[in-house]
């Protein structure tokens, strides 16, 4: 009876046993440390130490190996995207500073303006401009004061020229006239001593 009994206890316990493992189930899906937290939970203990099943902890080596190749690829696939980005940062960059070369340049050329190869200032070479047409003004202004000053003078020597013409002529006319008479006077004298 007691080698029943002791079959009977051992048959009760092998069945807990087998029931209890039966029971437990390792569940694959979700985060890989909900996987870790029921492997630690659902493995058997003795004394100190955790029990787990060969099966359970190849599926869970299998499972991180996979997290692990997919967090590796979406990695490498960041890494790609971030290099083509970089690249892409890198170029417009490059574009930034030769649009901003150009700009300056275009600033440079509408601020300013090309004279005999020199590039002058634009409120320089309006001061410039501006003082050359009013020294041009003022320069026309005396040659135009000269001019009248000179007109006048010319007008006024014209007309003494003409007064001295007719008092030339009035003169000579005199002249003429007294030369004519003292001929007369002369020729009558002549005659007068010829007649004598």
């Amino acid at each position: 009876m007691k080698k029943h009994l002791i079959k009977i206890l051992i048959l009760l316990f092998i069945t807990k046993i087998s029931y209890s493992q039966a029971k437990k189930q390792f569940i694959d899906s979700g985060s890989v440390n909900n996987q870790f937290e029921n492997l630690i939970n659902n493995s058997n203990k003795y004394q100190d130490y955790k029990v787990v099943k060969l099966n359970w902890l190849l599926k869970l080596k299998s499972n991180v190996q996979d997290s692990l190749n997919a967090s590796k690829k979406e990695i490498i696939s960041s890494s790609n995207v971030i290099n083509k980005q970089l690249k892409t940062i890198d170029s417009l960059n490059i574009a930034l500073k030769h649009s901003k070369t150009e700009i300056t340049e275009l600033n440079t050329k509408i601020e300013s303006i090309s004279l005999f190869g020199l590039q002058i200032e634009k409120e320089l070479f309006k001061t410039i401009i501006f003082s050359i047409i009013g020294i041009l003004i003022l320069l026309l202004g005396l040659f135009i004061s000269k001019f009248n000053k000179s007109n006048s003078v010319t007008k006024q020597t014209k007309r003494d020229l003409k007064e001295l013409e007719e008092e030339y002529d009035d003169h000579r006319k005199k002249a003429l006239e007294r030369e004519q008479k003292v001929m007369r006077r002369l020729q009558d004298e002549l005659n007068k001593q010829k007649k004598d």
